[in-house]
């Protein structure tokens, strides 16, 4: 803003020459809609857009799962590799994070399988489940026809991406995500719904969405009261073949 101080000065005086208006006068009434405080943190950002700013929480970096459990609050059943890389192992359960969250960034990466099995939903199904219940669509969308509100990117069964921005079978994706947490009343009815945008691939495919409530299979989704923190959870669709997903480079900033 400082290189087009001079042209905002020189508008101001020309528009202002009948009146004879003073030049300090001007910058001291500009400087009357300066706010200087507070002063955000500073964040140091990482190497890439992938790689987890100074203030993210690391939940899965490769080396443990410490970060995670099953939802009955035991070890996960899920398996590191030799390359860091954290594979579903069909019918362990979904996990969880052992830590709550509400309103958070959250970058994540994931793979459905090289080989192809099933289709449809029966193809590298899995989900990211923000707190627990949201439901962003993990699925292997390349070449897959589905029902466009359960494809990878949707908020399953709500909500269509804006584009299927699906890269092949076998080739790492990413999700970047703004959470905002829905707020309830202390009777329990609902204040303000959830907010959700998506880019997959670093391709916006939920702009600013208002979630429905509860992640539903059968049915309208409704809201349940719930606590304003909740873990994040990552789903096992181990009732299908073909959902052996992988995951990797996993961090959050809570909002």
């Amino acid at each position: 803003m400082l290189a087009a101080f001079p042209l905002l000065l020189l508008s101001a005086l020309n528009s202002n020459a009948q009146k004879k208006v003073d030049p300090d006068s001007l910058v001291n009434e500009a400087k009357k809609t300066e706010v200087w405080e507070p002063v955000p943190a500073v964040v140091t950002p990482g190497k890439t857009n992938a790689d987890a700013p100074s203030d993210a929480i690391i939940l899965f970096n490769g080396k443990n799962t410490n970060a995670f459990q099953k939802t009955d609050g035991t070890a996960i059943g899920w398996k590191i590799d030799q390359l860091g890389i954290l594979n579903v192992v069909k019918g362990s359960g979904y996990i969880q994070t052992k830590e709550v969250f509400g309103s958070c960034q959250l970058h994540i990466e994931w793979r459905t399988p090289l080989a192809i099995a099933g289709s449809g939903q029966t193809r590298g199904n899995s989900g990211i489940f923000l707190m627990g219940r949201y439901e962003l669509q993990v699925l292997d969308s390349y070449n897959n026809p589905t029902y466009p509100n359960g494809q990878a990117g949707s908020i399953y069964k709500q909500f269509i991406p804006l584009v299927n921005a699906s890269r092949k079978p076998g080739e790492w994706q990413t999700y970047d995500i703004i959470f905002t947490a829905p707020q309830f009343f202390s009777d329990g009815t609902l204040q303000q719904p959830a907010y959700i945008t998506v880019l997959h691939n670093g391709i916006l495919v939920q702009n600013h969405v208002a979630i429905k409530g509860n992640t539903e299979w059968i049915g309208a989704a409704a809201y349940k009261a719930h606590n304003a923190k909740e873990p994040l959870a990552i789903q096992d669709h181990g009732l299908d073949g073909g959902n052996p997903d992988s995951f990797r480079n996993i961090w959050i900033r809570p909002l």
